[in-house]
């Protein structure tokens, strides 16, 4: 198998997961791990046998040096994860609901992430050329510095002949004002190989309706591939020669809807780390994404690759 050298930037924070279908301000009984976007992605890749450090910044604190152990027991590198012995690791709270997504509150402001900037980042890519570096519009809200981090990192990966990909991952409560984050993370998807929205992201930041006017809105800007995911009819996926719909695969049940995109992330880059053609990549995504809404938690529902081709050969493609 051909394998991939990833690169993910991003806030990894601890997670306590409600136990009980409540107000958050009403539950008493918690279960906790570590949760963040992009630390998701890494953990997919992972698991399917690809090469990943993850960078970050986490407080000397309990937080940190839990997250610093889930990286190592997930096979992530931690090479390029900063300490910050003045701020904290963040943390958050999630909510158990029977229906829709669950209530989720962020305590981050001011952390260790949060904090990171050029002069921490500026090297982290050198002797990579010939892999991947993976974003989200998460980490750029998080502060100017991590902003100016995540622009200058994407235009050096470029330089570096690495594919970069990104996930818009829409956080409006990160952003003073929807205009902000608009321009700013389109500007951001100009670095982009390979751009990954929602259809609903879509309508926010470029203004149209449909998955196809979506992708030929950002091919026109130079975008070389970009895969529209579209809820329950699974994904669309358009370059300057192919463009195709893609359907998702069947779900059981579904337990969590948080962090299905963040699987449909890894399955997308990790077969084109692998070579595969387009509409295969777009596939697993489907398919990773399946087994995230089946699954609780925010990565429980990740496979290895074994899971990963049995449940494609064995569950049904939807439509």
């Amino acid at each position: 198998m051909q394998t991939g050298n990833f690169v993910l930037a991003g806030e990894a924070m601890a997670l306590f997961i409600a136990q009980e279908e409540a107000p958050l301000e009403e539950v008493n009984l918690w279960s906790s791990g570590i949760a963040g976007a992009e630390l998701n992605v890494a953990i997919g890749l992972a698991r399917l046998g690809h090469r990943v450090s993850y960078l970050t910044a986490l407080g000397d604190d309990t937080f940190g040096r839990k997250t610093r152990a889930f990286l190592t027991a997930n096979r992530i590198s931690d090479e390029l994860a900063f300490c910050d012995p003045k701020r904290m690791t963040g943390f958050m709270l999630k909510g158990k609901t029977s229906r829709g997504d669950p209530p989720i509150q962020y305590f981050r402001k001011g952390s260790a992430a949060s904090a990171l900037g050029v002069e921490e980042t500026s090297r982290c890519l050198e002797g990579r050329a010939g892999g991947f570096l993976h974003m989200t519009g998460i980490f750029p809200a998080l502060s100017e510095q991590t902003l100016a981090a995540s622009e200058a990192m994407m235009r050096r990966a470029r330089e570096l002949g690495m594919t970069v990909t990104f996930d818009p991952n829409l956080r409006p409560q990160l952003w003073p004002d929807e205009g902000t984050m608009v321009r700013t993370l389109n500007r951001l998807a100009e670095y982009a190989d390979v751009f990954l929205p929602g259809v609903k992201e879509g309508r926010i930041l470029c203004g149209e309706d449909t998955p196809e006017e979506i992708a030929r809105w950002y091919l026109a800007r130079g975008v070389k591939a970009v895969v529209v995911k579209t809820g329950a009819q699974g994904a669309y996926g358009a370059t300057e020669t192919e463009a195709f719909a893609e359907p998702t695969f069947r779900a059981e049940r579904i337990v969590d809807t948080v962090g299905a995109g963040d699987g449909f992330a890894a399955g997308v880059i990790s077969a084109l780390a692998e070579g595969l053609p387009l509409r295969e990549c777009v596939r697993r995504g489907n398919a990773i994404g399946t087994l995230q809404i089946m699954s609780p938690g925010d990565n429980t529902g990740l496979p290895n690759r074994e899971q990963l081709e049995t449940f494609m050969r064995s569950t049904p493609q939807e439509g």
